[in-house]
């Protein structure tokens, strides 16, 4: 009988090397891609190929750089040019990474998809698809997946959701796989130095970037003025390393303001609110919010949650009331409400 044919993607790591062992070993036919998503992917492209051949699986690159530059590369430097701070993994996984497996599983004729995230997809009892906790906490990864649809979520496995990461590991040392010990990747994948107030002037130009690229004032929140700084693109919220400012004692930025290019230097207690409101609403556990919801809140993604109760405010945009005060509440980076260990669905922070 013919095995069922199943598409992985393939990043060159551990993790998704592991899943593909495991769908493996489950007796599917895995067929392992990766994205070639920006220029220099050279490095992961090579390790997924021997990773794939290792495995004795097919491998293929796939060119997503237009649609990733157009619409992730883009995004990101554009908030930062608006004194926001994105997070590029959330558009990319539902944008990009989502649909370029899809398509590729509907021409090789695969079911379905999966990756090397540790999280876990649910069937809620009113037959919603959701994404669960992950097993182990410290390696949970739901938070930058809480924007796929009901179709995406439907054909696609997560195979690592019930590991830990030494777990993962040691099945893939077990296995003998050649990416056991690779190291985890920590930075944005297109700015690999961590560099972002470079990346942005020279991705849009020094026309596009604007006056957020220019020097101008650091003030507190009575506008006096307090030194100047860089630029607002090298600042985000909560922010204390690198003001270069001498007070005396730590300061951190509590606003950013692109129209006047002034950052707002405040003590810690300035950073902490009870209140947010999102848009851009992404709803998995139900078709629709009616009326307050009490759920646990993640405002970014090393955030554990505080406890909130969160209602819909017109079209696309919730409100939220956290419990309990949270620190530097950041526009532009998304919130994330979970109910039972599920995603009850989440959107992008305004402030």
């Amino acid at each position: 009988m013919e095995k069922e044919k199943i598409v992985v993607g393939m990043s060159g790591g551990v993790d998704s090397s592991v899943a593909a062992w495991l769908l493996k070993q489950q007796g599917y036919e895995v067929l392992g891609v990766t994205m070639r998503h920006f220029s220099k992917t050279d490095e992961i492209e090579d390790d997924a190929a021997k990773a794939c051949a290792q495995l004795g699986i097919a491998w293929e690159a796939v060119d997503v750089r237009d649609a990733f530059c157009s619409t992730v590369m883009r995004e990101f430097a554009q908030e930062y040019v608006r004194g926001r701070t994105p997070n590029p993994c959330v558009t990319c996984n539902r944008e990009i990474k989502w649909k370029a497996l899809l398509d590729y599983a509907d021409q090789k004729g695969a079911f379905g998809i999966a990756t090397g995230h540790y999280a876990r997809i649910d069937r809620l009892p009113n037959g919603r698809l959701t994404v669960a906790n992950a097993a182990f906490a410290q390696k949970d990864q739901t938070y930058a997946l809480y924007r796929l649809t009901q179709e995406q979520l439907l054909r696609t496995r997560m195979p690592l959701g019930a590991y830990s990461k030494e777990e993962v590991r040691r099945m893939a040392a077990d296995a003998g796989l050649l990416t056991a010990q690779k190291k985890d990747s920590q930075e944005i994948c297109f700015i690999p130095d961590g560099d972002y107030a470079s990346f942005i002037p020279a991705f849009l130009g020094k026309e596009q970037a604007g006056s957020a690229v220019l020097p101008g004032n650091f003030v507190d929140r009575e506008g006096t003025v307090l030194g100047r700084h860089r630029g607002i693109v090298h600042y985000t919220i909560g922010q204390r390393k690198g003001l270069g400012l001498a007070m005396g004692h730590p300061v951190f930025v509590t606003q950013i303001r692109p129209d006047s290019r002034e950052v707002v230097i405040g003590e810690n207690e300035d950073l902490f609110t009870t209140k947010l409101t999102c848009s851009h609403i992404n709803l998995m556990a139900e078709e629709r919010l009616e009326g307050e919801r009490r759920v646990l809140g993640r405002i970014r993604y090393g955030h554990k949650g505080t406890m909130c109760r969160i209602r819909p405010e017109g079209k696309d945009r919730w409100s939220c009331e956290f419990e309990e005060p949270v620190r530097a509440v950041t526009a532009g980076q998304s919130a994330v409400f979970y109910e039972d260990g599920h995603i009850f669905g989440g959107g992008i922070i305004e402030g």
